[in-house]
């Protein structure tokens, strides 16, 4: 009679065990916030049970996190340097990475701004220029590449204005707090943003993504990536503004 009842109390519980979702957290490079959004009701509808949670951030920052022992389970990066970085400190695991999007460097100003070139961010009306920080936001890095080419990097110091993550750069110039600011041509859409050009002379605007070697849902992890590779998920990047990988 006890184990009878002990066997009622414990069934609950089991039945709740096996109905809670399985969460899966991915951390993805900031200018993918809105794509991603947008296909995780696609994924969760095929997965029933998984749920998405999402941390966006800069992708230098992001994998400190994960260094940090940040429960994660897929980590999507705007670069191949920073996700070779987390392979080199065995952070990911390595048969998992895919690339899955490519993205394009742009200038942009506010509206109504005539600014058409990298020369004119000499100019002394230009007196804030919003850029990634190099060591930890991608964006930065393409940013600090192309002006470097441009032989301007060192001479517009003074008009830099460092951010966090892309979506801050496109925050400066959306509220007309600097005069100029790098991000991704995705990052443009929708936004109350000028794009003055597009900008050359930096390395290739590469995603990957990998699941994290320390992921609690392996599988999903790994069937997340699938997803991301698929033929829905690829349209709604593309709808986003990302390019075929």
């Amino acid at each position: 009679m006890q184990r009878r009842s002990l066997l009622l109390l414990l069934l609950p519980l089991s039945v709740q065990a096996q109905t809670a979702p399985r969460e899966l957290t991915v951390s993805a490079a900031a200018s993918l916030a809105d794509a991603f959004k947008a296909l995780a009701p696609g994924f969760e509808a095929a997965h029933p049970g998984a749920r998405l949670r999402f941390n966006f951030a800069g992708s230098g920052q992001l994998l400190q996190q994960i260094a940090q022992g940040a429960p994660v389970d897929v980590f999507a990066s705007a670069d191949e340097a920073t996700m070779d970085r987390a392979a080199a400190q065995q952070l990911i695991d390595p048969t998992s990475r895919h690339p899955f999007a490519r993205n394009e460097l742009v200038l942009v100003t506010p509206p109504g701004s005539a600014l058409a070139s990298l020369s004119g961010l000499q100019h002394a009306a230009v007196k804030r220029i919003a850029v990634g920080k190099p060591a930890t936001v991608p964006v930065g890095r393409y940013t600090q590449q192309a002006l470097e080419r441009a032989q301007l990097w060192q001479a517009l110091q003074p008009k830099l204005v460092p951010a966090d993550h892309v979506r801050q750069v496109l925050d400066y110039v959306a509220r007309g707090e600097v005069e100029a600011g790098f991000v991704y041509r995705s990052d443009v859409r929708g936004a109350r943003v000028r794009l003055a050009l597009q900008v050359e002379g930096h390395e290739p605007v590469r995603y990957p993504v990998a699941a994290v070697a320390g992921s609690r849902h392996p599988q999903l992890a790994r069937a997340f990536i699938d997803h991301l590779l698929g033929a829905s998920a690829q349209a709604l990047l593309r709808a986003h503004g990302f390019l075929a990988p």
